[in-house]
C-alpha cells in the first residue's frame, strides 16, 4: 500500500488537505470519504482511516480521506486565486451543509486528475447527510455508488436537548439575526454549547432545511413539524447505495431498528438500496471498524 499526503482545491479555490491510500499495483477505482461535523476531520479517526485504507487497497480500491471546509470547529484555510493567496476562517462553526457541493466536486476533480475512472462516495454521520444533499442538487454526477454510514438527525436531537418551547425560540432568533445580516456572528452559549454561528445553527436544526435528511425523531413520534416532504432527498437516490448503522448508535434514540425501518419504508419502491446493522457498534464504530470496512468493501467489489 502507498500512502500520500495530498492537497487539492475545492471549486471555490479553497485548499483542502487529504490522505490518499493506493494499492502498490495501482487502481482505477477509488472511495472518497466525507467526515462528520464538529471537530471531526479526515485525519483524526486514525483507526478508522487506516483500517479502511488497508482493507480497500488489498481489494484493489484506493481510498481518499480529506478535511472538508466544515472540519474542526473553527479553522483557517488558504484560498488561492492564481498567484494570490488569502486566509479564510471556516469550520463547523460557519458551515452550511450545502457547502459540501464545492468540497465533493473538488475531491472528484482531484481523483479524476489522478486517473481514476470509477469513483465511490462514503459519508459518516453528517457525511452521510452530505451525500444525500449532493445527490439532490447534482443528480447528474459521476459517482457510481454511495455508502451512508450512521446518517444523523441533528434537528430532532437538538429538540430533545432544549425542549419544544426553546427549540422554536432559537429558530426564530436565528432567522432574525440572519435577516439582519448577522448570520456569521457566533450564537451565545445559552443557545448552543459549542461555538457556532447563527447561520450554521439554523442550518443544522431547521426541520425544513437541507440538513434534515434523516428526520427520525419527527417520524417516530408523529410530530407534524416539517413542511418539506420527509425523506425528500434520500428518495432521489437512484444509484446503488449501502446504508449502515450500529445497533448501539447513541443518536438513534435507543431505537436503531425502527430508525432503519423508516428509511426502508421511504425507499421501498427502489431496488438500489442495501441495509446493514452492525451488532455491538456505536456511532463511531468503536472496536468495529474492521467489520465496517469489510462490509463496505464487499459492497463496492460486488
Amino acid at each position: 500500500m502507498k500512502l500520500e499526503l495530498v492537497q487539492f482545491a475545492n471549486t471555490n479555490n479553497v485548499l483542502l488537505p487529504g490522505l490518499l491510500y493506493e494499492p502498490e499495483s495501482g487502481s482505477d477505482r477509488i472511495l472518497i470519504f466525507l467526515h462528520g461535523s464538529g471537530s471531526s476531520a479526515g485525519f483524526y479517526s486514525v483507526e478508522l482511516q487506516n483500517t479502511f485504507g488497508e482493507i480497500l487497497t488489498k481489494s484493489g480500491i484506493s481510498y481518499l480521506t480529506f478535511t472538508n471546509t466544515g472540519g474542526h470547529v473553527v479553522q483557517k484555510f488558504t484560498k488561492k486565486m492564481g498567484e494570490e493567496e488569502e486566509r479564510i476562517i471556516a469550520g463547523n462553526a460557519y458551515e452550511l451543509i450545502k457547502d459540501c457541493l464545492s468540497d465533493i466536486d473538488g475531491a472528484i476533480n482531484f481523483v479524476k486528475s489522478r486517473g481514476y475512472k470509477h469513483i465511490y462516495l462514503i459519508g459518516g454521520s453528517t457525511g452521510a447527510n452530505k451525500i444525500c444533499v449532493y445527490n439532490f442538487y447534482k443528480q447528474k454526477n459521476i459517482i457510481e455508488k454511495y455508502v451512508l454510514v450512521s446518517g444523523s438527525d441533528d434537528s430532532g436531537l437538538y429538540y430533545i436537548d432544549v425542549g419544544e418551547e426553546k427549540f422554536h425560540l432559537v429558530l426564530q432568533k436565528c432567522k432574525k439575526e440572519i435577516k439582519k445580516g448577522n448570520g456569521r456572528n457566533l450564537a451565545p452559549k445559552y443557545l448552543y454549547r459549542s461555538l457556532i454561528s447563527y447561520q450554521s445553527l439554523f442550518d443544522q436544526i431547521n426541520p425544513d432545511g437541507d440538513y434534515n435528511i434523516f428526520p427520525f425523531y419527527w417520524q417516530l413520534n408523529k410530530i407534524k413539524i416539517m413542511i418539506k416532504a420527509p425523506w425528500r432527498e434520500i428518495k432521489k437516490i437512484n444509484k446503488p447505495t449501502l446504508v449502515i448503522y450500529g445497533n448501539m448508535d447513541e443518536f438513534c434514540y435507543g431505537r436503531v431498528p425502527d430508525c432503519v425501518d423508516l428509511i426502508k419504508k421511504a425507499v421501498w419502491i427502489r431496488k438500489n438500496f442495501q441495509f446493514e446493522i452492525i451488532q455491538g457498534a456505536d456511532h463511531k464504530y468503536s472496536g468495529k471498524t474492521q467489520e465496517l470496512a469489510k462490509k463496505v468493501t464487499k459492497f463496492l467489489v460486488n
